[in-house]
């Protein structure tokens, strides 16, 4: 199963929250191959055809890695959130992969349920 966090995703803008600061960009970074007996069972999995359920689960593994090391890097920098979160993967070598997670580390807050409906019916607040 994925990871999770209610702060991240892959817009620019969380719902009924505003971003009081950027951070910058944040990455967790995954590199993994698959032992000599794991792709030994995997060419077997090819051989019969369907989801090569052992590939499979390396690649959910490393993508929930590379994400926990985003939060983590977030978590450095003083954010709460992550928007505009992507995942790249690329083959790195001969069985080889890397699985790279980034966005923008932000610091969030809710909007306030009075300054919602007081935007909302057109009227300013004055300080």
């Amino acid at each position: 199963m994925s990871a999770t966090h209610p702060l991240t995703t892959t817009t620019f803008e969380i719902p009924n929250y505003r971003v009081t600061q950027s951070h910058g960009v944040v990455r967790g970074i995954v590199v993994r191959s698959r032992s000599a007996v794991g792709n030994f069972a995997a060419g077997l999995q090819i051989f019969f055809g369907g989801n090569i359920t052992l590939y499979t689960s390396m690649c959910e593994q490393a993508r929930d890695d590379a994400f926990n090391q985003m939060l983590a890097h977030a978590a450095e920098l003083g954010a709460n959130a992550v928007v505009g979160v992507r995942y790249d993967a690329n083959e790195i070598g001969a069985g080889v992969t890397e699985v790279l997670c980034y966005g923008t580390a932000v610091s969030v807050e809710p909007v306030s349920d009075k300054a919602a409906d007081v935007t909302a019916a057109g009227q300013h607040f004055s300080n």
